[in-house]
């Protein structure tokens, strides 16, 4: 199992910017998919931004333009650099890991760490 640790996570005001850090254990990094996934209260966990193993990149229509995600395979840790934050961006951001072993799917999903935007 791949441990997954976040950071960065804080209060920011709206027009900030924050940048967020999970650290991967193990050796699977390299070829996993990296993805920030984001919840409120009483809302699903939605999809913020994915980045594969050869960095193609994917994000959801509401961060386009504001949020970047990046990697660094030598250092297992991905990023998710925020900018032009807004109020509706406050929730818990998660990392997840996704890789395939022996035909299956192994998923793995960091603590989360609480983005706070004020208005």
């Amino acid at each position: 199992q791949v441990q997954l640790v976040e950071s960065g996570g804080g209060l920011v005001q709206a027009g900030g910017s924050l940048r967020l850090s999970c650290v991967a254990s193990g050796s699977f990094f390299r070829i996993s998919t990296m993805s920030w996934y984001r919840q409120t209260l009483g809302k699903q966990r939605e999809l913020v931004a994915e980045i594969t193993s050869v960095d193609r990149t994917n994000y959801a229509d509401f961060v386009k333009g504001r949020f970047t995600i990046s990697r660094d395979n030598a250092e297992n840790t991905v990023y998710l650099q925020m900018n032009s934050l807004k109020p509706e961006d406050t929730a818990v951001y998660y990392c997840n890991s996704n890789r395939w072993y022996v035909g299956r799917l192994i998923s793995d999903w960091g603590q989360g760490t609480q983005v706070t935007v004020s208005s």
